[in-house]
């Protein structure tokens, strides 16, 4: 299934230098909880084929309590490749690989 979802690019405070993220729609969140229930790897993780712009990349998507939603990791690479900074709108499309 393929969700597609737009939101604010974000850097996790706890190891700012490293990880830095789009949350998933309420909408998609909510479709991926009822459609995988407890069918994840570790940490609650889901692998995904993901899209931001025109690069493509294989992650897993996380949940994040304080975010109450998956999380997106976007890497430096892809950030790099499409021109993006903190605190821009994302659009993003993933597929779960799995399912």
């Amino acid at each position: 299934m393929r969700f597609t979802f737009t939101n604010e690019l974000w850097r996790w405070a706890a190891r700012r230098e490293l990880w830095t993220f789009v949350t998933l729609s309420p909408e998609a969140d909510d479709q991926i909880v009822a459609m995988v229930g407890d069918m994840t790897n570790g940490w609650g993780s889901i692998r995904v084929d993901a899209r931001v712009g025109q690069t493509s990349f294989r992650t897993s998507i996380f949940p994040a309590g304080d975010q109450g939603a998956y999380v997106l990791p976007v890497k430096r690479a892809v950030r790099d490749a499409e021109g993006l900074e903190l605190g821009v709108r994302v659009t993003a499309e993933i597929v779960l690989v799995d399912f």
